[in-house]
């Protein structure tokens, strides 16, 4: 075993590749650019909903209050009349992307922790760079990607928008992995 003070370094430093990737993903490369479209007569659309003020959440559209109202013929012609819609209201006003930066810093952080109590619970100091890198790889591609395919399963999420996320959680998970290989304890 490898304890978790002795993997600072490469969780700070996978945390910190991480996010830069992240942000090269994001918005140097156009590989995200089309992710969420807009949505025909956007502003018809939000004229209808500001009345309703939505306070931020998540809301599913139309929803049941219960099963015996799921299997009812009012709500069958509702499903069928659409639109059907899976709706996150986030707070209106300007975008900051400070705190949103900072909780995705944070989150790379849990990531990398993760990792590092894995595979430092699998493998102890001295270990070879390889073994380090598959160990900690997988690790880190796991907790990069696969809720993401529970959203795309249940939520409907675009299944294009989770593979390219997916993509790039294999490009987090590698930049983990060369890391920690790197970083490990000899």
């Amino acid at each position: 075993m490898t304890g978790l003070a002795a993997l600072w370094l490469p969780i700070l430093v996978s945390a910190v590749l991480v996010f830069l990737a992240s942000f090269v993903s994001h918005t140097v490369l156009p590989w995200h650019r089309n992710d969420y479209p807009r949505v025909p007569n956007e502003d018809a659309l939000m004229e209808a909903m500001r009345p309703h003020a939505p306070p931020p959440g998540d809301y599913m559209v139309p929803r049941a209050a219960s099963q015996e109202e799921m299997r009812a013929p009012a709500f069958a012609e509702k499903l069928a009349k659409g639109p059907v819609m899976v709706l996150t209201v986030i707070p209106s006003g300007p975008f900051s992307m400070g705190k949103n930066l900072a909780q995705w810093f944070a989150y790379c952080l849990a990531i990398g922790i993760l990792t590092a109590y894995v595979t430092g619970r699998a493998l102890p100091a001295g270990t070879h760079y390889l073994r380090v890198f598959q160990i900690a790889g997988a690790t880190a591609f796991i907790a990069y990607t696969t809720a993401l395919w529970q959203v795309a399963i249940w939520f409907r999420r675009a299944w294009t928008t989770t593979l390219k996320d997916t993509v790039d959680g294999l490009v987090y998970g590698l930049l983990t992995a060369g890391t920690f290989g790197w970083l490990w304890p000899r």
